[in-house]
């Protein structure tokens, strides 16, 4: 039985351990931290509780064109932890609420009763948003410069109007991407697009997990794995090189090795343990997300989740009854350098101007996540830079969604990096086992 050493625990390296594992590979996984997830992940709140909250670091969602991720839920027999939703509310400020879901039409038609409907949307804005998204779809696979561009750009060229760049494009894709449509290629405002509305009939279905997001990890489903051992709280501090490939790592002062290596650590990090990978990441940078917890002393709404229009806060999601609610905030650079209180100030007041019961209701208690290094910073010119899993080193490889997976760093696109990776260890031993299942579009 061949063996692997995976370096990092968060889903890249998670997915890779499950991936070779289950195909015999015996794998140790080394996790700088307590638990696994990296980014998506949960923990207890701290506080003077007998029973502390557990909380999600922010929420974490996906679409059902994630076929990667919930097939790396399958494996671990977690898969009916995820609670799909068929509704998109979109609330004005004032609490007006529009919905979107699809009707009876084919793809790319199925909006087509809803959207028109939509409130927030004037109709110029919608005849204007219903060309973009025919332009996507004929141009998605004929243009060549949609990485060089921003997807600002792109919407000014097709003439969007304000309204409909900010209450529907933006409001859709800094989310899913993570950054702001001035400094996010257009290939990946098209991919989302693509995949998540215009493919398929039922790809845009927003899956919630309805447990602690630690929970979709837990020891018990590694037993339907096999061959995988959790090393926690043992942070590898160093790659060993020697005569051309990796021979081992040291983690806790003690050295351990495998036939083959794979490193799923954040883009800032990996460097640090192998300097001689040569690696060239000028141009990576971050963007942040920040997730900020409420709890008040009534419910407040009966809406599972909403996106809330023309304000600093993007996402509500109603984790508790409507006692408990979470706002999110992508690309949130603005509220770095604000403090924990403010931050709490300004999701209140302006969670009151959707739902006006907030203004009445105490908030009994709250938390906010800054989570700075939360993914890559996906501008134009970038991909060229996105590694693929093999290095250098024969038996070395490298998974992250930073790395080339083919999406944008999402849960999907980390799963996705370390199936890549997976197959390259596959290859390399002399495989040909496929992980990675393709879009389906």
């Amino acid at each position: 039985m061949s063996s692997v050493i995976v370096i990092g625990g968060g889903l890249a390296g998670l997915a890779t351990a499950a991936a070779l594992g289950k195909a015999g590979f015996q794998v140790d996984l080394f996790e700088a931290r307590g638990f696994l997830g990296g980014r998506a992940t949960s923990y207890p709140l701290s506080g003077s509780e007998e029973a502390p909250e557990i909380i999600d670091n922010c929420q974490h969602v996906l679409l059902r064109c994630c076929v990667n991720l919930m097939d790396f839920y399958r494996r671990l027999g977690v898969a009916d932890r995820i609670k799909f939703y068929k509704e998109f509310y979109f609330i004005e400020p004032g609490g007006r609420t529009s919905v979107l879901r699809a009707g009876s039409l084919p793809a790319p038609l199925h909006f087509a009763g809803s959207f028109w409907k939509l409130h927030s949307l004037s109709l110029p804005d919608k005849y204007a948003i219903a060309r973009g998204l025919l332009a996507i779809r004929s141009e998605r696979e004929r243009r060549t410069d949609l990485d060089r561009i921003t997807m600002l750009d792109w919407l000014r060229e097709k003439r969007q109007p304000e309204a409909a760049i900010r209450r529907f494009w933006k409001q859709v894709l800094v989310s899913a991407v993570n950054e702001d449509l001035d400094r996010m290629a257009a290939r990946h405002g098209f991919q989302v697009f693509w995949q998540g509305f215009l493919a398929r009939p039922n790809f845009y279905e927003m899956g919630v997990p309805s447990v602690p997001l630690g929970d979709l990890y837990a020891s018990e489903s590694w037993k339907r794995v096999g061959n995988v051992r959790l090393h926690l709280r043992a942070p590898v501090d160093r790659v060993i090189v020697e005569d051309g490939a990796v021979r081992g790592v040291v983690a806790d002062g003690e050295r351990h090795a495998a036939d083959y290596y794979v490193s799923a650590l954040p883009f800032e990090r990996v460097l640090a343990v192998i300097s001689e990978l040569d690696l060239d990441l000028t141009g990576f940078e971050h963007s942040p997300i920040t997730g900020i917890h409420l709890w008040f002393d009534r419910s407040l709404t009966q809406l599972p989740h909403a996106t809330l229009l023309d304000r600093t806060i993007q996402w509500m999601f109603n984790k508790s009854g409507g006692r408990y609610l979470q706002v999110v905030i992508s690309a949130s650079r603005s509220l770095l350098e604000m403090n924990r209180a403010d931050v709490i100030a300004l999701a209140v007041r302006e969670l009151a101007e959707f739902i006006p019961r907030v203004s009445e209701a105490k908030l009994e208690k709250a938390h906010v996540v800054k989570e700075v290094r939360a993914t890559f910073s996906a501008q134009p010119g970038l991909e060229q830079k996105r590694p693929p899993s093999a290095t250098k080193f024969p038996n070395f490889f490298v998974a992250g969604d930073w790395t080339r997976s083919g999406w944008p760093a999402t849960m999907e696109g980390a799963v996705r990096s370390g199936y890549l990776a997976a197959e390259a260890v596959m290859k390399a031993a002399g495989g040909a086992e496929k992980f990675l299942l393709p879009d389906i579009s």
